[in-house]
């Protein structure tokens, strides 16, 4: 950004996080970065939308999980009613579904909260120039996963077995291919525990038991096919 004199104009940054050690060590951190300027801080996200309402600031550094209303939400909120601010989603959770849920509400970066201070400046910088902020590990699981929809799009039934979503068939597929949950995890990019998620989802969504009768679900529905010999 460039002031009125053609000289660079600091980036105006709210930050939100429910945490109020982390929100103000992230706060203290873009203190001593060159080219932004924290103007507010907020505490959830209904916090977050009114301080942008008020501030009217360049860009917030969002946390997705917060009471009242979460980072997503106040994404959607933000960019639906202050489409100047743009959003860079700031969290310990770097999992598929958190990073889509986010982009889709409109953020243009997304960094975890171990990023360093470079990496925050660039985040803020792209997603100002125009371009998304996203860091190199989430924008190369972004890809693939942008790969992997496009190619089940063709195939994909227009309604899916006892209202499955696409990742809890995705999670199912695997389970009848005989791969365990840290394989699943691995396979996915996503945590363990988010494996055991959709497992507990989908086997509650078709009354499955366990893991043998989500094999012959599998098949029965045309999930899977057998291998030929």
């Amino acid at each position: 950004m460039t002031g009125a004199d053609g000289g660079r104009k600091a980036a105006r940054v709210v930050v939100a996080d429910d945490q109020t050690v982390v929100r103000e060590g992230i706060v203290m951190l873009l203190g001593l970065l060159p080219g932004l300027e924290v103007v507010g801080a907020a505490r959830d996200g209904e916090d977050a939308v009114r301080l942008v309402g008020e501030l009217d600031p360049d860009v917030v550094l969002m946390d997705l999980r917060m009471p009242r209303c979460d980072g997503v939400e106040a994404t959607r909120l933000i960019r639906g009613r202050y489409p100047r601010t743009q959003v860079v989603v700031l969290t310990t959770f770097a999992d598929d579904d958190s990073l889509f849920a986010a982009l889709r509400a409109g953020a243009r970066g997304y960094l975890t909260k171990d990023a360093g201070g470079d990496e925050i400046v660039r985040a803020v910088e792209s997603v100002l120039s125009g371009d998304a902020g996203l860091a190199p590990s989430v924008q190369r699981r972004l890809l693939e996963r942008l790969s992997e929809t496009e190619a089940a799009a063709t195939p994909q039934p227009p309604e899916a077995p006892d209202g499955l979503t696409a990742r809890e068939i995705e999670v199912l597929v695997l389970i009848a291919e005989g791969l365990t949950n840290q394989e699943i995890a691995r396979k996915l990019h996503v945590s363990t525990a988010t494996v055991k998620t959709h497992i507990n989802n989908l086997f509650a969504k078709t009354g499955l038991k366990d893991r043998a009768q989500a094999v012959r679900y599998a098949y029965a529905k045309r999930l899977v096919r057998p291998r030929a010999e």
